[in-house]
């Protein structure tokens, strides 16, 4: 039987895992000493029944264990997770964060730390810092604002602290998450944009080497942002954008507010600014209403836009939505379609770690024996470095997914 540990298991975005992070150091200082909490992700019905099976293997693995769940999935279907067996507590979004409900939930329970227990490890790698919550759009396929409520954004201040605290743990890199980053600001007194927050950032603490962004609107990247990602080296020069589709009239049924040749103009802009900059993309398959035509719109806008990291969705409809009551396509097409973009995006994929052979880069080393370079392109050395360290290598040809590095 395994030993009692409070863990945390997550599915879903960057937001998710920043937000986990700030749930065990706050489950930890209430008591928890012996619980698994399941933190859930709602974006596909995938997602949704990962974290339903996840709850299953906990309760088959730590039988004694109080399981605990908690985000956008139970927010939605709470009734459905409380009634799995091992399930003590479903925790809601608004709730998941506040420090007396960890603290009533651990008095609930009777669980004591041990005197002896360890504190908590700093990361010393990479450190997520959650900005933004929710979103005041409704894009026809998503549910998130459904499970998340309207955007909320963290003070700028605030920001800045919790960036500060991560550099004095010698973290080499904080990542900005939020489920709509771009509206950062958008309810804070002044309206302050996400460039202004990013350069706030880097004045502010220059104890960090790297700062890194995560998925950005293209609609919504401010001047400010663009003047960063020119000027400001410490800002990484790797985009990753909320695309979903290549074809207009997708984009317009699906309630977004960009078109193709908006996501095609943020590319040239990019690279104009930065050369060099790695562009990736979230990308969704088999819409309701994607023609095979539109489709391959899709699968051209990754070429001409040289989009290199892509994360592929497949369609997945969520009751609750608009995109829910049109006839869905024939789930083989679904598939199909998601494996022509994924296949594509493994082709970019080693087409852009192709370019960087040969040359050297400045690469964070991670747990497990690799790192990333600046632009994310993933690196193992020859002979691997303590995790937190950056070292200078030169990349080599590694296999489909990751470069060598040797000592420069």
């Amino acid at each position: 039987m395994p030993a009692p540990a409070l863990t945390v298991e997550t599915f879903g975005c960057r937001l998710n895992l920043a937000e986990s992070e700030a749930m065990g150091r706050l489950a930890r200082a209430a008591g928890l000493a012996d619980a698994v909490v399941i933190h859930s992700c709602a974006v596909t019905a995938e997602a949704e029944r990962q974290a339903r099976q996840a709850v299953r293997r906990a309760r088959r693995e730590r039988p004694h264990s109080p399981i605990i769940v908690t985000g956008c999935a139970a927010a939605l279907r709470p009734e459905a997770f409380a009634a799995l067996p091992g399930v003590v507590r479903v925790l809601g979004n608004g709730d998941k964060l506040l420090p007396a409900a960890w603290r009533e939930l651990a008095a609930a329970l009777q669980q004591q730390v041990p005197p002896t227990a360890p504190l908590p490890t700093p990361a010393t790698t990479r450190g997520f810092v959650a900005i933004q919550r929710g979103c005041d759009h409704r894009c026809t396929f998503c549910i998130i604002p459904y499970a998340r409520g309207p955007s909320r954004s963290e003070p700028a201040d605030s920001v800045v602290d919790a960036v500060h605290r991560l550099a004095q743990a010698n973290c080499r890199e904080a990542v900005l998450t939020g489920v709509d980053l771009t509206a950062w600001g958008s309810d804070l007194p002044g309206r302050p944009r996400l460039g202004q927050l990013v350069r706030k950032i880097l004045a502010e603490v220059p104890a960090l080497p790297r700062l890194r962004l995560s998925s950005l609107d293209p609609a919504e990247i401010d001047d400010d942002l663009w003047r960063a990602i020119a000027e400001e080296t410490r800002l990484m020069p790797h985009l990753h954008l909320s695309v979903q589709a290549g074809d207009d009239l997708v984009l317009k049924q699906m309630r977004r507010r960009h078109s193709r040749a908006d996501v095609l103009a943020v590319a040239a802009r990019a690279r104009a600014l930065r050369p060099g900059i790695a562009l990736g993309a979230d990308l969704i398959a088999g819409f309701p209403t994607e023609t095979d035509a539109q489709f391959e719109r899709t699968l051209d806008l990754v070429e001409t836009a040289g989009l290199d990291f892509l994360h592929v969705f497949s369609y997945s409809p969520r009751i609750g939505t608009p995109a829910a009551r049109l006839p869905s396509r024939p789930s083989a097409v679904v598939k199909e379609r998601a494996t022509r973009l994924r296949s594509l995006g493994a082709e970019r994929l080693l087409r852009r770690l192709n370019t960087l052979t040969g040359h050297t880069a400045a690469v964070l080393m991670e747990r497990g024996g690799a790192g990333h370079t600046e632009c994310f392109a993933r690196v193992r050395p020859v002979n691997p470095a303590p995790p937190g360290e950056i070292v200078t290598l030169r990349l080599a040809p590694g296999g489909d997914t990751h470069l060598l590095g040797e000592a420069a």
